[in-house]
């Protein structure tokens, strides 16, 4: 038995006549989270802090954070939880780590980053992953990685460095994501999840492995990335400085970053083809899980793990919420209650207005970084709320398009969960998704389902319950599609792809 599996079954022991809690740790795209779970999956209430950040861009496409400065932010959440901890005089089972997919800093042979972070959404990679489709069949890598060639992931990311900060390329012994960055602070070892490097596009998807196809066509060795045969392992010996500084969260097994999709699906109870998940935040995604053992993977979706027995399919908008706060940034809007009552109010198309809400460019379901917004059947007498009201349905229209691809591939869900502070806030965004979509949509009261989903699978492998199935989470209000609306939003969608062939013809 490793030292490792010792501290699980440690743990285990002596939970078996108290309760169980699981720390949690969320690092997403504009916050870090801290919170607390019992055994139950039930927030604690009164424990976490939540504390935002912003990252670093550039007019080039450039989005990065400094990998310090991020983990000085983790250092200090993780530090308010554990006081917490302390005043209460609890005892932590485990510490379950969420990060965001797809990125990726060098460090050197001293531990200390060579690079930023690179963010998901940095987009200067467009040209190195037009150079790699020139090397490589790009669908076929599609088909083993699930992770099209697109500066979202790591192999134009990779390529992208090595040709525009070689010396910065040169000096990174090791590339890894920020959560394993994390561990190597922390242990002094990085270790990753199979959910994080699944997400990177250097996974082959079928073998469970590094793909050694992208592999040969980059200039990275497989030495410079995470061992796979300690990939999930988790670790319970925190260095002496950390050990000193949270010492009751010392000796429990901190597992490793998973992907904070995955934790949303599970969070949201989307555990299974039968629900798909839709979250809105500032971005946004359509998944399932799914444990098939056929595995096909669509063009336009992506294909990630949860963790070796489970797949994660979907697709992924960088235009979620942002699109609705740059509305009210730009746009002179009423206030947010008379925003919402004339939302509302319209009728879906009434405005004749066509949008491509491409201010981020695009993922799925062409993958075409260089996309931009766009708005067609302006006049002089348009308002602002139409405006509004058009650009929303324009994302409830590609998400749309990634749900008819999902379910060709897995068949119809019986409902929608959906999660997210930027679509949940507001009621009559809701309905526009539930029409487009044309599948009942249910919110997910978790508050906090990523987080929620990274300390169920933590309870799972501590064998605190048998499945992740058997925690059930809240749910609110169920937004049930209008049948007198479906054909408009097929008109919409209509003359969405029409707008996009003339402007975006794909090549």
């Amino acid at each position: 038995m490793t030292a490792e599996q010792s501290s699980i079954e440690k743990s285990k022991s002596r939970n078996r006549a108290s309760d169980v809690y699981v720390a949690t740790l969320d690092v997403g795209t504009s916050s870090v989270r801290s919170l607390l779970f019992n055994q139950r999956a039930e927030e604690m209430e009164g424990f976490g802090i939540q504390i935002p950040y912003d990252v670093k861009t550039a007019s080039d496409g450039g989005v990065e954070v400094d990998a310090d400065t991020l983990a000085g932010l983790v250092v200090k959440s993780l530090s308010v939880l554990h006081q917490q901890i302390r005043e209460h005089q609890l005892k932590v089972s485990a510490v379950a780590c969420c990060t965001f997919w797809h990125n990726v800093l060098g460090v050197d042979a001293q531990g200390s980053p060579s690079t930023p972070v690179l963010h998901p959404f940095d987009t200067r990679a467009d040209q190195a992953a037009r150079k790699l489709a020139l090397r490589i069949d790009s669908r076929a890598q599609h088909a083993r990685t699930g992770c099209v060639l697109h500066p979202s992931y790591l192999p134009a990311k990779l390529l992208w460095l090595s040709e525009t900060n070689p010396t910065a390329f040169k000096a990174s012994r090791r590339w890894m994501s920020f959560g394993e960055y994390l561990f190597l602070k922390f242990f002094g070892k990085a270790v990753a999840s199979v959910s994080m490097v699944s997400g990177s596009g250097l996974w082959n998807q079928h073998e469970n492995q590094y793909d050694s196809e992208i592999l040969g066509v980059l200039p990275v060795d497989l030495n410079q990335l995470s061992p796979v045969q300690e990939m999930d392992q988790p670790l319970s010996d925190l260095r002496p400085e950390y050990k000193s500084q949270w010492p009751a969260l010392s000796g429990a097994p901190w597992f490793p970053a998973l992907g904070d999709g995955a934790c949303n699906n599970i969070g949201s109870d989307c555990d299974s083809p039968e629900r798909f998940a839709l979250m809105v935040g500032t971005s946004g995604a359509l998944r399932a899980v799914s444990e098939s053992s056929k595995l096909e993977i669509p063009d336009g979706l992506w294909c990630y793990r949860v963790d070796r027995k489970r797949y994660l399919f979907g697709g992924a908008l960088s235009n979620g919420g942002e699109v609705y706060a740059w509305m009210k940034r730009t746009l002179t809007l009423p206030e947010e209650e008379k925003i919402e009552s004339d939302l509302a109010a319209m009728k879906p198309g009434s405005h004749l207005l066509t949008v491509l809400p491409f201010f981020a460019g695009e993922r799925s379901t062409h993958w075409r970084a260089d996309a931009r917004a766009a708005i067609t059947g302006l006049h002089a007498s348009t308002r602002p709320v139409e405006i509004l009201r058009a650009a929303l349905e324009a994302v409830a229209l590609r998400f749309r398009a990634v749900y008819d691809l999902m379910v060709k591939s897995l068949g119809a869900p019986r409902e929608v969960i959906a999660s997210g502070g930027a679509l949940l806030h507001s009621p009559a965004w809701s309905q526009m998704m539930a029409d487009a979509l044309g599948r009942s949509v249910v919110a997910c009261l978790e508050k906090e389902a990523t987080s929620r989903g990274a300390a169920m699978l933590a309870l799972e492998r501590l064998n605190v319950v048998p499945d992740v199935s058997h925690l059930q989470g809240h749910r609110g209000k169920t937004f049930n599609p209008d049948p007198s609306h479906i054909a408009v939003y097929e008109e919409m969608l209509t003359r969405q792809q029409q707008l996009y062939a003339k402007l975006f013809d794909e090549k």
